[in-house]
């Protein structure tokens, strides 16, 4: 089971939208109940991630007061996995990531089926980042 676990979080360049799609559980930064919704990941090097389209959102907030949650995985194989949000803040590996998740975005074929093309600087002026510690792991500073 572990190694398809660790396949389905393998994205690539042609992994299909219901490949990219889990639910995220959440706890309620103001309630303290938990919040399930679907979202996107997207996996840049060796690390996976949480983003979205630019504007407010309320997992982020969620994720900034509460940063443990559980990822679900649920195309593939059906996983529950403990997991810890790191909030992507540093500039420089803000636009890093985010550059390659919006040329991925971009892509011909667009997996998103989003206005294309999506702009960069708008992804790196409001996006929510968030990089996906899982496990029992202690989410480093700046890593």
């Amino acid at each position: 089971m572990q190694d398809a676990i660790c396949q389905a979080l393998a994205l690539t360049r042609a992994s299909t939208a219901r490949a990219r799609t889990a639910d995220i559980t959440t706890t309620g930064r103001r309630t303290g109940r938990p919040r399930r919704i679907e979202i996107w990941f997207y996996r840049v090097g060796e690390t996976n991630y949480l983003s979205g389209l630019p504007g407010k959102r309320s997992w982020y907030a969620n994720l900034q007061a509460h940063p443990a949650f559980t990822f679900h995985l649920k195309n593939g194989i059906r996983a529950d996995l403990p997991a810890t949000a790191r909030p992507v803040t540093d500039p420089a590996e803000r636009r890093r990531v985010l550059r390659d998740i919006v040329d991925d975005l971009n892509q011909p074929h667009n997996p998103a089926r989003i206005v294309q093309p999506t702009q960069l600087e708008d992804w790196v002026n409001g996006s929510p980042l968030v990089g996906i510690v899982f496990g029992h792991q202690v989410a480093p500073d700046g890593a």
